[in-house]
């Protein structure tokens, strides 16, 4: 659907593109000039920051439009896909990032590399820069770049090339620094666009949310069985394990942003503070779907959408007035593809830099020639996912090959990981079968079940194969020597760790983790027993 776009919407969004790249460049004034500057930001990250990047790098522009579609033809259920954080959080606040910042890790690849051997980081790391370049950031720009392009009735490739020159602009010259805040201005425009839509479209429902509810009481549950083919609550569980661990805990992109934090205890305030944000996030990412359902089927105000990704547009073509409401919810999409596709270009120069020319190629690199190859390397892999980018047009569409390449890479390493940190006698050998038979066990798995007649859900097949892969690694682990304990001992977990968060520091009573986790998990569990 094609709509009008007005002088203050095109101001609107111009302007807020434009404080992006500002405070982009600002912040970079500020950075000292070393590799840890640039790559980690000096390690001085504040919590507010953390958390509104953590949330803004997790959200894509595609991800806006296909969970918002999914609302409106499923219901409440696809709502689980952002409110289900409590348990991975969890995990990510208790187990990894005390590990992570005790033992100052730069990278997932730095860490593998100190508790197993070279040549699992060597794995991580050449997988990874494959991923983020061909995988992730091609279709972040490419999603986000034909839905602007057709919301909008904008060029194609003009919006895809813009979008990537404006990343470059501050995510290559700042580094870390750079992208965390301008993440935070743009997880700003994403919520706050998100949500002036979602209220100014659910008053245009006589009755409001309630109306909704009464009228389509079946639609208003986040539990959905075991055999519901997109949102099985079992999945969540499984998944908590697994690949949104893998995600949350030990993807680079993802992590980096603790990474940076001035103490462990901004990188776990940093956490809670974006399990509060997230809080929010279905009114931008899901309700909208919903709204419109009842608009179509239960007031039937407009025609059956026969394609559901149609929604988004739908609902900004009928809900948002002309004063200027389309552009703040197009400065909030547009903002996803940046954030997330400069977090991937940061991540990928870390990577790259710090464990790839750094160990392989030039082992005494100045601090300088690091930074000058981050730079090198993330305005490289700008322009080699945006040069890609088009062709996905003529493969059929990438997401669910994104779907599926996630999952074969989540598997093996979250399966290496998890037995690392809590398991002693896991060795350099059961991690290679891991991360390599990992890999080969997930394929199988993954493609033969169809094959075979099985048609369940991705996650269940993951959480399968993940199962096979642990047991394997404890297997090759016993039959062949245990570690040395200086390898094992610094990044094995103890319940010590959780009495270390705030260093020795006697903070008040208002900066309490544990007060405020407390907070965002009972109105997590509220939420959960009100629309279970």
């Amino acid at each position: 659907m094609h709509f009008a776009l007005g002088l203050i919407d095109v101001i609107i969004i111009a302007g807020s593109i434009l404080l992006v790249v500002v405070v982009g460049l600002l912040a970079s004034r500020n950075q000292d000039k070393t590799a840890r500057g640039y790559f980690l930001a000096s390690g001085k990250l504040p919590w507010y920051i953390i958390g509104a990047a953590f949330v803004s790098t997790s959200v894509s522009s595609e991800q806006i439009v296909g969970t918002i579609g999914a609302a409106y033809k499923h219901g409440m259920g696809i709502a689980n896909w952002e409110w289900w954080t409590l348990p991975t959080y969890s995990l990510v606040l208790a187990v990894f990032i005390p590990i992570y910042l005790r033992n100052r890790v730069t990278t997932v690849p730095e860490l593998l590399s100190r508790r197993f051997g070279p040549l699992c980081a060597d794995i991580y790391s050449w997988v990874m820069l494959f991923a983020y370049v061909v995988v992730f950031m091609v279709s972040i720009l490419y999603g986000g770049s034909i839905a602007f392009s057709k919301l909008t009735g904008w060029d194609f490739h003009a919006v895809l090339w813009c979008t990537t020159v404006l990343i470059g602009i501050y995510a290559v010259k700042g580094g870390l620094r750079s992208v965390m805040f301008t993440d935070a201005v743009q997880c700003l425009l994403l919520v706050a666009g998100g949500m002036m839509l979602f209220f100014v479209a659910l008053g245009r429902i006589p009755g409001g949310w309630a109306a909704m509810q009464q009228a389509s009481p079946e639609r208003f549950h986040l539990y959905h069985p075991v055999d519901d083919p997109i949102a099985p609550f079992p999945v969540l569980i499984l998944g908590s394990l697994g690949v949104f661990l893998f995600y949350q805990s030990s993807n680079q992109v993802m992590i980096q942003r603790v990474l940076g934090a001035r103490s462990i205890w901004d990188g776990m305030m940093g956490i809670i503070f974006a399990g509060f944000i997230n809080l929010f996030r279905p009114l931008v990412t899901c309700f909208l779907g919903m709204i419109v359902y009842h608009w179509v089927y239960v007031m039937r105000a407009a025609p059956h959408l026969e394609n559901q990704d149609a929604t988004f547009s739908f609902a900004l073509g009928h809900f948002a007035p002309s004063w200027g409401l389309r552009g703040f919810v197009l400065a909030g999409f547009i903002a996803a593809v940046m954030s997330a596709t400069s977090a991937l270009a940061n991540s990928t120069a870390t990577i790259f830099s710090l464990n790839v020319y750094q160990r392989l190629l030039s082992k005494p690199a100045s601090e300088r020639s690091l930074v000058a190859v981050g730079r090198i390397a993330s305005g490289t892999s700008l322009a080699a996912a945006a040069c890609i980018a088009p062709a996905v047009a003529r493969m059929g569409g990438i997401f669910p090959y994104f779907q599926t390449g996630v999952t074969y890479i989540a598997t093996p390493f979250i399966s290496v990981m998890i037995l690392g940190v809590l398991w002693r006698r896991a060795n350099y050998q059961g991690a290679l079968f891991g991360l390599i038979g990992g890999i080969a066990i997930m394929a199988t798995i993954g493609l033969g079940a169809p094959l075979l007649g099985f048609g369940t859900h991705w996650l269940y097949l993951a959480a399968i194969a993940q199962a096979i892969t642990m047991v394997g690694i404890v297997v090759v682990s016993l039959m062949t020597p245990a570690p040395d304990r200086k390898q094992w001992e610094p990044f094995l977990w103890n319940r010590g760790l959780l009495r270390a968060y705030d260093e020795g520091m006697r903070r008040p009573r208002y900066q309490s983790l544990k007060l405020w986790f407390a907070l965002y998990a009972l109105v997590w569990f509220y939420l959960y027993w009100r629309f279970w």
